[in-house]
């Protein structure tokens, strides 16, 4: 069986990844990756596990993702984005390679960006992302995976959007949602998926991935909390124009037409994914 690393695998995507491999991927050995079994700034212990069993794959989910601590603190930033993955490529040089990016490279002037719109990261956490892409792609048998906002039930249920949302509301706060922000929120089942079918394929290459749907923060809680009834939703409206802290990207909306093409089943939007997966925990 070809084996694939799944770095990050106790964070959202990653354990997606790995609990959804079985029905997905069954044709794959998964090793998840996690802080518990190696360090990923240690380059020797990497390099020893590397060795011990070269995986045909590595799917890169780990990093250092929330603005705030990646602003606070850019050194570490660098280290865990921008370190970390070019080491990955190092080792990785003659293997495929997935790397997570993210949305927020672009400034969200325009809205519906595609692959080959120019990049202009405002914050830390973005910027690391950009260098890390570029590394990324020197090498024509890596892939960069620039993800949208993604939700779902983490391991630590502090990892998706909706997960800290419904800890504000469910602590009694009340949430002011802009309604001329806008991002393309995809589910993190829906990413994984995505992700193992790309995986059996060799396309390497710069992709997109959001959901079918550019909706507003504010547009994107009203929709969860008519998902959650017996959560008491406290929202109200607000403009990113009244926003006085760090620079916020207004419309990172994604066109994914380019990965679309490649899957055997459509992207959906989120409202349609929340309307048809009732039962799905989120």
């Amino acid at each position: 069986m070809p084996k694939v690393w799944v770095t990050g695998a106790g964070g959202l995507i990653g354990n997606y990844l790995v609990k959804t491999a079985p029905h997905f991927a069954p044709g794959w050995e998964v090793l998840p990756l996690t802080r518990q079994l190696v360090d990923l700034t240690d380059n020797s212990a990497v390099r020893t596990l590397f060795q011990r069993a070269v995986p045909d794959l590595v799917i890169h989910c780990a990093g250092l993702t929330q603005t705030g601590p990646c602003q606070q603190q850019p050194a570490l930033a660098h280290q865990m984005n921008v370190h970390v993955t070019e080491f990955l490529c190092e080792l990785g040089s003659n293997i495929r390679l997935f790397f997570f990016s993210t949305d927020l490279v672009f400034d969200g002037v325009k809205g519906n960006y595609i692959e080959t719109d120019p990049i202009r990261p405002l914050l830390t956490y973005a910027q690391t992302k950009a260098e890390a892409e570029t590394i990324v792609l020197e090498n024509p048998r890596h892939s960069v995976i620039r993800t949208a906002l993604n939700g779902g039930v983490s391991p630590k249920g502090n990892r998706g959007f909706n997960e800290e949302l419904r800890r504000s509301w469910e602590s009694g706060k009340t949430t002011a949602l802009f309604v001329d922000e806008y991002r393309c929120p995809i589910p993190a089942a829906v990413t994984a998926r995505t992700i193992w079918e790309l995986a059996e394929q060799d396309v390497p290459g710069l992709y997109h991935l959001g959901g079918r749907e550019r909706l507003s923060r504010w547009e994107i809680g009203c929709l969860l909390a008519k998902r959650w009834p017996h959560v008491q939703a406290r929202l109200e409206q607000d403009s990113i124009r009244n926003f006085k802290g760090l620079p916020r990207s207004p419309d990172v909306s994604m066109d994914s037409s380019k990965i679309q093409r490649l899957l055997s089943f459509p992207i959906p939007a989120f409202s349609e994914w929340l309307e048809q997966n009732p039962d799905e925990p989120f």
